[in-house]
């Protein structure tokens, strides 16, 4: 086994761990849309240079549960390479709601790469980790993270970015 199939390995497996906890931490309420949003930042993808990722997600949460369900998709493109990547994280957040939290998270993606030329890169699955710090303010909840995606073309990034409640939320 090579070595980024290894830490590839070792990444996803830690993911599904965290997936199974959170979904054995409480089924008796359902989640519930409960904002969106939308990220932006630098993204260092495997032997290709730096480049702008931008995204957005959707905010899934059940009433007094620190976990949260974010699925949602990121872009990057840089010197003709691409990719659009599909994504369903949770995380964890460790403050109370309305106060500046850290929380740390993971989940899977898929990610569509392309190439401006010819043969395509191709498709992956990729297990994605991260951490970061939530700042609230009285009408969103904006954030900054570093994020880690294991696939065949690893990358990492630092990304800032807002989640707007929904109304009544």
């Amino acid at each position: 086994m090579t070595r980024n199939r290894t830490k590839r390995s070792i990444v996803t497996a830690a993911c599904l761990t965290l997936l199974a906890s959170a979904v054995g931490v409480s089924s008796a309420a359902a989640y519930a849309l409960s904002g969106v949003g939308g990220r932006m930042g630098s993204v260092d993808p495997d032997r290709w240079d730096n480049g702008l990722a931008v995204g957005a997600h959707l905010e899934f949460e059940q009433p007094d549960t620190r976990v949260h369900l974010q699925p949602g998709f990121i872009y990057w493109s840089n010197d003709g390479l691409s990719d659009f990547n599909p994504n369903f994280d949770l995380y964890y957040h460790f403050g109370s709601p309305g106060r500046v939290s850290p929380y740390v998270g993971g989940g899977a993606a898929i990610h569509a790469y392309s190439y401006d030329g010819p043969g395509s890169p191709g498709t992956d699955l990729g297990a994605n980790l991260f951490a970061g710090v939530a700042f609230p303010s009285a009408s969103a909840r904006f954030f900054v993270e570093g994020r880690y995606a294991a696939t065949d073309r690893s990358q990492a990034s630092i990304m800032g970015g807002v989640t707007l409640p929904l109304a009544g939320r």
